[in-house]
C-alpha cells in the first residue's frame, strides 16, 4: 500500500474507525509530530475532540535511530532490556538520556497546548494515531501512560506498522487498527509518497481547528430549533 501522505492516511483510518463515530465518550489523541495530522482527519471524520499525547524515543547514544525505549506524558518510562543488554547501555546512559527527552517532552507539551492542561481521558474511549509504527517502543510507552489516566478502553490506530509488532502490541490494547501490516518492513516513509517533516506549527494549528470546529458544532447544535423543540 503506497499513501499520498497524512491526510490521505488520515482519511482512510477514519474509514476503517467508523464504528466509532458520534460516541459522547470519544477523545482522539495523535502522537506528534507526524500522528497529528492523521489524527486530525480521523478526530473530523468521526466528530471528536483532538488532543496530544506527547511521547519521546530514547535513542542509543551514538546511535540514536536505534531505540532503547521510550518515555511518555505522566511520567512514564519504557526500556528494552535486551537491548540495553545486548549494546551494554548504562544506568548513568540512560538517565541522562531519558532527561534530555524529558526536556524536549515537557517544551512541546507546553508550545502544543499554549500552556492548557489536557484533554480529561479518564473514562473516555481513546483512540490514540500514529502515522506508523516501527518497533513499537514508543507506542508501547504511550499505552502505558494511557492506562493510568484511567480511559474507559485505547483503540490503536495507525496506518501501517509489521505484523511482528501488531501482533506484540494487540494485547495491549482493547482494540487494534492498522490499514497495512507487511511483513517486509524498512521504515514508515517508505510508505507515503511525501512524509516531509511536520512542524511544531502544524500541529499547534491543527489543535485549535479542531478545537473551532467542536465548538461551531456544539454551538450549531444548541441553536438548532428541531433539537429545542424536542428537550
Amino acid at each position: 500500500m503506497k499513501l499520498i501522505d497524512r491526510i490521505d492516511a488520515g482519511q482512510k483510518l477514519a474509514k476503517k474507525l467508523g464504528g466509532y463515530s458520534g460516541r459522547k465518550d470519544l477523545l482522539v489523541l495523535g502522537i506528534p509530530r507526524g500522528g497529528v495530522p492523521v489524527a486530525y482527519q480521523v478526530a473530523s471524520e468521526l466528530g471528536a475532540p483532538l488532543d496530544v499525547f506527547v511521547v519521546r524515543k530514547l535513542g542509543v547514544p551514538g546511535h540514536e535511530e536505534l531505540a532503547f525505549g521510550a518515555i511518555a506524558t505522566g511520567g512514564i518510562q519504557v526500556v528494552d532490556p535486551e537491548i540495553v543488554q545486548g549494546i551494554g547501555i548504562s544506568k548513568q546512559q540512560i538517565e541522562l538520556t531519558a532527561a534530555k527527552e524529558r526536556q524536549e517532552l515537557n517544551r512541546r507539551e507546553y508550545v502544543y497546548r499554549g500552556g492548557h492542561r489536557s484533554l480529561d481521558v479518564a473514562g473516555k474511549t481513546v483512540i490514540l494515531v500514529d502515522d506508523g509504527i516501527a518497533t513499537g517502543a514508543s507506542t508501547q510507552a504511550a499505552i502505558a501512560a494511557l492506562r493510568e489516566l484511567e480511559p474507559a478502553g485505547i483503540v490503536l490506530a495507525a496506518p501501517v506498522a509489521p505484523v511482528s509488532t501488531c501482533n506484540r502490541l494487540r494485547c495491549k490494547v482493547d482494540d487494534l487498527v492498522c490499514l497495512d501490516t507487511p511483513e517486509s518492513f524498512f521504515a514508515i516513509g517508505q510508505f507515503y509518497e511525501d512524509f516531509s517533516q511536520v512542524s511544531d506549527e502544524e500541529v499547534t494549528s491543527l489543535l485549535q481547528l479542531n478545537a473551532e470546529q467542536r465548538t461551531n458544532e456544539i454551538s450549531a447544535a444548541h441553536n438548532d430549533p428541531r433539537k429545542r423543540v424536542a428537550r
